[in-house]
């Protein structure tokens, strides 16, 4: 098996050059109408560098809880500013929306990653109260799955209610023999370390994978490892791929968002 084969998404999906462009001008559009109804709050700081920010989206009156959508990218690409308009759905029902950005590979190591999304949550939290879920996609499906673990220490850790990692990469082990790697610097005991699967689910945080039916064989394998090591459900998703089995994220009444939300509130 080709390796580096069996983890690339947009060679197999039809007209995978047009995503990235069509999601920033969504994107804009959204931050520019929450701007003018005076219901976004964006770059607020987290931490020093200048993609330790993040954006956050209120509803109308007051949030019933705080839910976070964590970017992908393989922890090399993108940011914050792609992203928006899938707050759309959590905003309809109700909940406010914390959007961060993170360093980069090979800037940064993935084991910094994850601490600087543990501090984007902790501050997102302070803005907002009441109960916390969190979305990631894709590498961010991979930060989503290890704010539920329990070696990350998390001072908020009681209002986490919920994860949901979407296309997740939950074993890192087989990306240290990928092209990528020489960006991500893995070792097989720092591949371990922050590969979800290999740690243990904080108790009271519900856990639902997601993943689209149509996705190469390998993100099918990492979300449905996840779903059987902690004994969660995974769903699925009939017809959609890698890039687009996130836009029921701005869907309010989608089973995604029943999925992440269902059930909780202030």
């Amino acid at each position: 098996m080709d390796i580096d084969d069996a983890y690339s998404n947009g060679k197999y999906i039809a007209g995978a050059e047009d995503f990235p462009p069509r999601w920033l001008a969504e994107a804009a559009a959204f931050r520019d109408q929450a701007r003018a109804r005076s219901l976004a709050r964006l770059g607020l700081a987290y931490g020093d560098g200048v993609r330790q920010r993040f954006d956050l989206f209120l509803p109308e009156g007051q949030p019933q809880g705080l839910m976070v959508f964590i970017h992908g990218g393989y922890w090399r690409a993108f940011g914050r500013e792609s992203w928006s308009h899938l707050a759309a759905g959590g905003i309809a029902r109700g909940w406010a929306v914390a959007m961060p950005s993170y360093d980069l590979c090979p800037t940064v190591s993935i084991a910094a990653i994850t601490r600087q999304i543990a501090v984007a949550l902790v501050m997102a939290a302070r803005e907002v109260d009441g109960p916390i879920v969190v979305a990631g996609h894709s590498a961010g499906g991979h930060l989503a799955a290890r704010l539920a673990c329990e070696d990350l220490l998390l001072p908020m850790s009681g209002r986490l209610k919920r994860v949901l990692p979407i296309s997740p990469l939950s074993d890192l082990r087989p990306l240290l023999e990928t092209a990528m790697n020489d960006d991500f610097r893995l070792d097989p005991a720092a591949a371990a370390a922050e590969s979800p699967l290999l740690h243990r689910k904080r108790a009271g945080v519900g856990c639902h994978v997601w993943v689209g039916a149509a996705e190469r064989p390998a993100f099918l394998d990492q979300a449905r490892w996840l779903a059987e090591t902690w004994s969660v459900p995974v769903t699925v998703a009939g017809g959609r791929h890698h890039f687009d089995v996130i836009d029921e994220l701005g869907v309010a009444d989608s089973a995604m968002m029943e999925a992440l939300l269902g059930g909780l509130g202030a």
